[in-house]
């Protein structure tokens, strides 16, 4: 899919075909039904938003770049979907609502930049010593914005730490699994930090993949999760 994309807005890649793929199989399996709520975090170009957005959802995007706004209301108009393109951090421009399904791509490279800082392309990312600045407060947030029966869809590195995703969502009260998985080849930026990563033990000797992980996460009812308070106890 051609895409406009003005400098400084993240390429659609591996990632971001992978986060699709499981958003359109949840919707597929859910029997979402037209016009479900839909929020993107980070959505660049618009590529995954514009897939919800023909899949029938009522789709809001969010970004914290102007140019990936842009970009995204461009490729919106282009192709007469509609789809609210915000600006802002994460989950703020749409404080109060709720939506059926968000899906996220955040920053999850690790690195000696402070993610707040960092403008341009390395927006898309740069993503703190761990990769877990973004992932983290996604995690924690995520819950309040999602409708009863709710669905979290999350792509990162497995490099981050799958085992702490999953407890930082069951933490926040969600059921949370893998749902998809991918193995990918080094791209510019893993191979220029490859040797600082190795050196604090992030990555083996040799490595020169990650494995990309599709996390899913769905709210858990009230009654849901007393049985498993109890079962606990």
């Amino acid at each position: 899919m051609m895409l406009f994309r003005p400098p400084g807005v993240y390429r659609p890649q591996t990632d971001t075909s992978l986060l699709t793929r499981a958003l359109l199989a949840s919707l597929a399996r859910a029997g979402a039904p037209p016009g479900a709520r839909v929020l993107e975090l980070g959505t660049g170009t618009g590529a995954v938003a514009l897939a919800a957005a023909r899949a029938g959802c009522e789709v809001v995007a969010v970004d914290a770049s102007a140019q990936a706004v842009l970009a995204a209301r461009v490729n919106a108009r282009m192709r007469g979907l509609p789809v609210r393109v915000l600006r802002g951090d994460l989950f703020t421009p749409v404080t109060g609502e709720e939506f059926d399904v968000i899906v996220a791509n955040p920053p999850y490279v690790a690195g000696e930049a402070d993610p707040a800082s960092v403008r341009g392309r390395a927006r898309a990312w740069e993503a703190g010593p761990d990769g877990r600045a973004l992932l983290d407060r996604i995690c924690a947030q995520a819950p309040g914005h999602l409708a009863p029966a709710g669905t979290l869809l999350v792509v990162h590195s497995a490099l981050n730490g799958v085992a702490a995703t999953l407890v930082g969502l069951r933490d926040a009260g969600m059921r949370a699994s893998v749902v998809a998985r991918h193995r990918e080849p080094f791209g510019p930026v893993m191979r220029r930090r490859a040797g600082a990563l190795r050196s604090r033990g992030l990555l083996v000797a040799g490595q020169r993949h990650e494995d990309l992980v599709v996390v899913r996460a769905d709210r858990v009812g009230e009654e849901a999760r007393d049985d498993r308070d109890r079962a606990a106890a």
